[in-house]
């Protein structure tokens, strides 16, 4: 499996993204995916293969780095930049590397999430899906 290699200072959100502000839970970079914790209301990083449900459900993708505690803005949904490491028309997906995304090649033997399309080499359109599907189960 191989993650996108993301430059924290490439991932901007796009005019009309929409936008959640909150509180990090761990240590996170922009362009990380991150899940909402119930119990704590912060932001953690997703992973597509946990044994905790509520850490697959992807929330979005981190705008700025943040630690435990300080403020962390996520784009839920629209278009964000991510730099030149897409490929236009592709699927990204939620990595089993927490915080990770991955193009579809790369799916393993963990649950399906998307992400979202490319609309062009530095541009995903961020849509996340939840269908339900495991692989390799």
């Amino acid at each position: 499996m191989v993650d996108l290699s993301l430059t924290p200072a490439d991932v901007v959100a796009g005019s009309g993204a929409v936008i959640e502000h909150g509180r990090a839970g761990a240590t996170i970079a922009a362009g990380q995916v991150v899940y909402k914790e119930a119990a704590s209301g912060k932001f953690k990083l997703a992973d597509s293969n946990s044994g905790t449900a509520e850490v697959k459900v992807a929330a979005g993708i981190a705008l700025n780095g943040a630690g435990d505690g300080q403020p962390l803005a996520i784009v839920k949904a629209g278009d964000v930049t991510l730099g030149s490491v897409l490929t236009a028309g592709g699927a990204y997906y939620l990595s089993e590397t927490p915080g990770g995304i991955q193009p579809a090649a790369d799916l393993a033997s963990e649950d399906v999430i998307l992400l979202g399309l490319a609309r062009s080499a530095t541009v995903l359109a961020l849509r996340i899906q939840i269908p339900g599907v495991t692989l390799g189960a």
